[in-house]
C-alpha cells in the first residue's frame, strides 16, 4: 500500500488493516517516497548465538582482537 502523510491523517483506519494484512505501507510526501512502514511480524530477529563475533574467544584464542575485527569487517580499504 502506498499511503502519504494526509493519508496518515485522515485514512489511519486503512493503513492500519494494511498493516494487520501484513503488507508493507510506503509513505509518501509531495510524490517521494520517505519510508516505508513494516507489520511487525515480518521483522526476522536474530537469535545472538548466530552473530558471528558470539563466542570468537573460543574459536580464536591466539588472534588479537584488531586480527579478530578485521576479519569480521573484511578490509577497509581496496588492494591496488
Amino acid at each position: 500500500m502506498q499511503a502519504s502523510i494526509v493519508d496518515l491523517r485522515y485514512r489511519m483506519v486503512d493503513v492500519k488493516k494494511a498493516l494487520e494484512n501484513s503488507e508493507i505501507v510506503t509513505l509518501t510526501d509531495h510524490g517521494r517516497v520517505i519510508a516505508d512502514i513494516f507489520p511487525r511480524n515480518s521483522i526476522q530477529t536474530n537469535k545472538t548465538e548466530e552473530h558471528p563475533f558470539f563466542g570468537m574467544l573460543n574459536a580464536e584464542e591466539n588472534m588479537s582482537v584488531d586480527a579478530v575485527m578485521e576479519n569480521l569487517r573484511g578490509g577497509r580499504y581496496n588492494a591496488l
